[in-house]
């Protein structure tokens, strides 16, 4: 069930969610709008020109109020707002139509696991020929909730618990499954 305006304002004043920081005209109908943060991280180049899976990756971060997106560009990005899930509650994080029409992808691999709590790191694409500025405070999102027909047995505890800023991939500390 995707939750309303009238419970995400009951959610957020009884902080069983938890928003920060966030205000009132963020709440919609069915989702909250997300804004963007002040980092920005960029992978590093290699020696080889290739990454991979299993070491770990280096990036440049850079903090700024604006930051100019190049075409074909691919940027981390994170949200202004720390979130903190309650265990029966998850989300997906949507980006907003107006800024996909200007061929600004916006993505987090589009879920928000229960008991997650810190920013959203989120995956900036300008598809565009022309460079694109990114500033702090722009609303570029939302995040739509949904309720869970139970809390969840194991709530999200993995390496991107309580992240702030844009982090990179950690995906080198991946254990597989045999």
């Amino acid at each position: 069930m995707i939750l309303s305006d009238k419970t995400l304002f009951r959610m957020l004043e009884e902080k069983t969610l938890v928003v920060d920081p966030i205000e009132k005209e963020q709440i919609q109908p069915a989702s909250i709008d997300i804004r963007l943060g002040n980092t920005f991280s960029i992978v590093e180049d290699t020696s080889t020109g290739i990454i991979n899976l299993e070491n770990e990756i280096r990036y440049k971060t850079i903090t700024s109020d604006s930051y100019i997106l190049l075409p074909n560009q691919f940027v981390l990005a994170t949200t202004m707002e720390y979130f903190e899930l309650p265990d029966d509650l998850t989300a997906f994080v949507e980006g907003r139509s107006s800024l996909g029409r200007m061929g600004l992808f916006i993505q987090n691999a589009g879920w928000v696991d229960p008991g997650f709590k810190g920013e959203i790191t989120l995956e900036l694409y300008n598809a565009n020929r022309c460079a694109i500025e990114l500033k702090a405070g722009r609303r570029v999102g939302q995040l739509v909730f949904a309720k869970m027909d139970d809390t969840a047995i194991n709530p999200y505890n993995g390496k991107y618990q309580c992240q702030r800023g844009a982090t990179g991939s950690r995906v080198f500390m991946d254990k597989e499954i045999n």
